[in-house]
């Protein structure tokens, strides 16, 4: 069980993280390293010498083009890789491939991350993607995705994936401890239309799955599909199709009358208004994040020039 944290998910905010301050996990509560050593096979000896380990791999790798661990923020990326991969080398190195894979297949979501973009203040003035203020019962880190609430005539995919990869880096910078316990997604699909079915082409679903459960740096826990209609199982059959065996078993659907039940792992004062916490309201959570991605504008794009 993850310990009570005072500080909040999103208001915990810092100018830049030293290694004092975060990296080598010095926020780290005694459960918290508890919990790491069992569940992820993390000690102080073990975190150093594996990223120490990575670095000397990815400065001998002549076909993985990017320039990491010269700095806490790098020795922090490092240590996410590993501990969604339990500290297990090998799966830490091919994950680590796959996230660079995918960012250079696909630019469009993991490049050019500036809030200000005109189509990227639209979806952030929706609240398209919103981590909450404060971590779940488990200390995972809790993030509601409104899948239907943008216009897919004007509305790219692409952007809103590109939003995602933004909140979940701040919210990860912010609230390190999501990189022990995972992360918690509540994928909200009520009053979906025809075109939002049509925009979730089976690449985009192969592309997204393959982020989930293979490449992305976070630990995912628990995919809750609420507000559900019917014919939403279409859908999930086809992200179905794609997953591994512990990942289906990790999503759930949850129709209109039962999502209230798919909250039961968040404390009420965390749970937005809207869902029948008294955490705030959803507009106020959106403007907060818009706010935030734009204040944190030059450490979104910095990580862009690691890449050649």
């Amino acid at each position: 069980m993850a310990s009570n944290y005072s500080d909040s998910v999103v208001h915990h905010t810092r100018q830049e993280l030293t290694m004092a301050e975060v990296t080598l996990a010095m926020e780290l509560t005694s459960d918290d390293k508890k919990y790491a050593a069992v569940h992820l096979n993390e000690t102080d000896e073990t975190r150093k010498n594996a990223i120490a380990e990575i670095k000397r791999w990815i400065e001998e790798c002549d076909d993985l083009r990017v320039r990491i661990g010269k700095n806490d923020r790098d020795d922090f990326f490092i240590l996410r890789f590993l501990r969604v991969c339990k500290f297990n080398l090998e799966k830490t190195k091919i994950r680590m491939r796959n996230y660079y894979k995918q960012r250079f297949r696909l630019p469009e979501w993991f490049m050019n991350k500036d809030p200000f973009r005109p189509e990227l203040q639209e979806l952030l003035d929706l609240g398209i993607f919103l981590p909450l203020r404060k971590p779940d019962n488990h200390g995972r880190l809790v993030i509601i995705v409104y899948g239907t609430r943008h216009d897919p005539k004007k509305h790219e995919l692409s952007d809103i994936a590109k939003i995602g990869v933004m909140a979940t880096e701040v919210a990860t910078k912010n609230y390190t401890t999501a990189s022990v316990y995972g992360c918690s997604v509540f994928i909200d699909v009520a009053n979906p239309t025809m075109r939002h079915a049509l925009q979730m082409r089976p690449q985009i679903v192969i592309n997204l799955v393959h982020m989930w459960q293979s490449s992305y740096p976070i630990r995912m826990q628990s995919i809750n599909i609420i507000n559900a209609a019917e014919y939403v199982d279409i859908v999930l059959r086809i992200f179905k199709s794609f997953m591994i065996e512990k990942m289906k078993n990790r999503l759930h659907v949850y129709s209109q009358k039962a999502t209230q039940n798919s909250f039961k792992d968040i404390p009420v004062n965390t749970l937005p208004v809207e869902y029948g916490g008294t955490g705030g309201t959803l507009q106020e959570l959106a403007e907060y994040w818009k706010k935030l991605l734009e204040e944190n504008r030059d450490w979104l794009m910095d990580d862009e020039k690691d890449c050649y």
